[in-house]
């Protein structure tokens, strides 16, 4: 912008001020534009591979099961890092709350389960709150502490409370669970779509049938509060005030806001939703009741979707729900259905290769080349993958996800940074 820009000449040559460029594609369309393209790859995918457990009624129905107790933790982690404390803690938070959830509904019903799950979690995070923000001890080693205390605390009190109930010390006898509600006036019309074997048409009709069928209460609160989280932290002067203490503590101080009240408060809501998504494990129809190790380290893979989504709720949406369908398409469909999957991330990163060619950034699409051309040997070569190794697609996914995305992050400046009232 030049200098006559910026003057007014009706002004006699007084500066003006410059008005911020206005974002051409609004974040939300922005995410239903990438949701369409993750569509349209896996309809590619499932036509040339004829396996349509890609996109299927079934798969999605428990990638969004399985994606609730990850987007739960990174909402967490958003909460807690928004406020510069790094929440490794998330783990052993959600193990407390699957706890929690098990012996409150075991005596009160769901809705007791949730709140107790709630309450665990929470404790959880006030302890990690005491440890990194009053006494100034280091995040991550707190965090891991924090990870070591849960696993012990809920094995010590399973041994205490559950053995007398179930006769076993690492599982809670049957608990309630939540009811589920269809709809079905809709699902009818999407199962006659997918039954008739359209590309992109059926196969978005199968993922939005899952989407809409037997969906309990828990979920709808956990995906209300993406934009509730927006809401309150970006549009609200508290959230003002709690993400100034994530990005300069000392200034936020010196305009009086009171940095370990609001540092107390994000770790609080931060446990209570780890909390709650321990109770997604426990309370949802079609999960095991409390088991010993039941969430298989779903507390960092929610700490990842958090960092894939660049520290903001719509972000960590995505990302929840990548790694949640990646674990849910190995339960539904299994080894096949994994290489199918990696069939359509090598169309991807095709796509990837062909954007980074037109901005002649030549490393970066070389680098794509020799990704696709992997992933695609893998699959020409396997009929089927080796079951020890299908467990763990969520997390190869996570790996593969946080490589690509690292270049692009953009942290809280002051997240994980020891403060102490009054310094400089």
């Amino acid at each position: 912008m030049t200098t006559a820009d910026v003057l007014s000449p009706n002004t006699g040559g007084t500066t003006m001020p410059v008005k911020p460029p206005k974002r051409r594609i609004p974040g939300w369309l922005k995410g239903a534009i990438w949701g369409l393209l993750a569509v349209g790859v896996l309809a590619i995918a499932s036509y040339a591979t004829g396996v349509n457990t890609l996109t299927s009624t079934n798969t999605a129905h428990t990638a969004l099961r399985l994606a609730l107790p990850i987007l739960l933790c990174a909402l967490g982690g958003l909460w807690a890092e928004r406020a510069g404390v790094i929440n490794i803690g998330l783990e052993g938070m959600m193990i407390l709350g699957t706890w929690g959830a098990a012996w409150g509904a075991y005596h009160g019903g769901v809705w007791a389960g949730l709140i107790s799950a709630v309450v665990f979690g929470a404790l959880g995070g006030l302890l990690h709150a005491v440890a990194t923000v009053t006494f100034n001890v280091n995040h991550i080693v707190s965090g891991v502490a924090i990870n070591l205390l849960g696993l012990g605390v809920a094995k010590y009190l399973a041994n205490l409370v559950f053995t007398p109930l179930s006769g076993n010390p690492r599982q809670s006898p049957p608990v309630p669970k939540f009811d589920t509600y269809s709809a079905t006036f809709l699902s009818d019309w999407l199962s006659d779509l997918e039954k008739m074997q359209r590309v992109f048409i059926s196969d978005l009709a199968g993922i939005l049938n899952g989407l809409i069928t037997e969906v309990a209460p828990l979920t709808m609160i956990a995906i209300a509060l993406v934009p509730i989280s927006y809401l309150v932290l970006w549009r609200t002067r508290f959230g003002l005030r709690l993400r100034s203490c994530g990005e300069n503590p000392v200034a936020a101080e010196s305009l009086g806001v009171n940095v370990y009240l609001h540092k107390y408060v994000a770790m609080i809501i931060s446990g209570g939703l780890a909390g709650m998504g321990g109770a997604s494990l426990v309370l949802l129809a079609g999960g095991a009741d409390y088991l010993e190790n039941q969430t298989n380290n779903r507390g960092y893979i929610g700490l990842a979707a958090m960092i894939f989504g660049n520290w903001r709720p719509g972000g960590l949406l995505g990302g929840a729900a990548l790694f949640g369908y990646a674990d849910g398409l190995q339960l539904a469909g299994g080894g096949t259905a994994v290489l199918a999957l990696l069939y359509g991330a090598v169309i991807l990163l095709a796509v990837i290769v062909a954007v980074q060619l037109f901005r002649r950034q030549w490393i970066a699409a070389a680098l794509g080349v020799v990704g696709a051309g992997a992933l695609y040997a893998i699959y020409w070569t396997n009929d089927d993958l080796p079951s020890d190794l299908i467990p763990y697609t969520a997390h190869f996914v996570t790996l593969i996800v946080l490589a690509v995305a690292s270049q692009r992050l953009r942290p809280p400046k002051a997240d994980g940074a020891l403060y102490r009232r009054g310094e400089d």
